[in-house]
């Protein structure tokens, strides 16, 4: 059923915009989605699960933007700017990336467990969502592994690796410090430019 759990995370989603996650009903998600009530706890068992749906959908989507960053044409340097204008653009425009790369929880939001969660439920889909979400720091590893993999290659020699990790791992962290205070003429792309310039990438 991915249409219909699609559908759902999308008129969550269109809930969310419009009012705090607590005022939220899951009959009102269900009808937006034009799905039964019962279809709605059949994919997702509670709302705390659709919750943790709608987290878990933002946070890998975030995930696919960075991969896309990470491949576009340039040099190391332009691809690791990409990523981080990506963070911040991602950050900016929606309040549950967000959260997540930020550990900010307003009450507007759900605040599903970061942990795994026991369920008993036996929906296939309803189990990936019950695994842990990542945390801030999850996250900027996350990126700085998958960036030092693409970027570097196999086989890059032990002390190549280490500058690359920690200019990842530097140009996500001033991505992040952008989305708390937003940077002036020339945004993200020219302070991390800037950054990485006197670095080893």
């Amino acid at each position: 059923m991915p249409a219909a759990r699609e559908s759902l995370l999308d008129a969550a989603c269109t809930a969310l915009a419009r009012r705090p996650w607590a005022a939220v009903r899951m009959v009102d998600v269900a009808a937006a989605a034009g799905v039964s009530r019962q279809t709605l706890y059949n994919e997702f068992g509670s709302k705390e699960g659709l919750a943790r749906a709608l987290v878990r959908r933002e946070a890998d989507g975030y995930l696919a933007g960075v991969e896309r960053a990470l491949v576009t044409p340039g040099d190391a340097r332009d691809r690791l700017t990409a990523t981080a204008e990506w963070t911040a653009s991602a950050a900016r425009d929606n309040v549950l990336v967000r959260a997540l790369l930020t550990g900010c929880w307003s009450e507007r939001l759900p605040s599903p467990t970061l942990s795994a969660v026991p369920s008993s439920s036996a929906v296939p889909a309803q189990r990936r969502a019950d695994g842990a979400l990542p945390s801030p720091g999850d996250f900027v590893a996350l990126v700085r592994d998958r960036a030092v993999t693409v970027l570097g290659g196999p086989g890059a020699p032990p002390a190549e690796a280490a500058d690359l990790a920690r200019s990842c791992e530097l140009a996500v962290r001033l991505a992040l410090s952008c989305v708390a205070a937003p940077p002036g003429e020339g945004g993200v792309g020219d302070l991390v430019r800037g950054a990485l310039h006197r670095r080893p990438v």
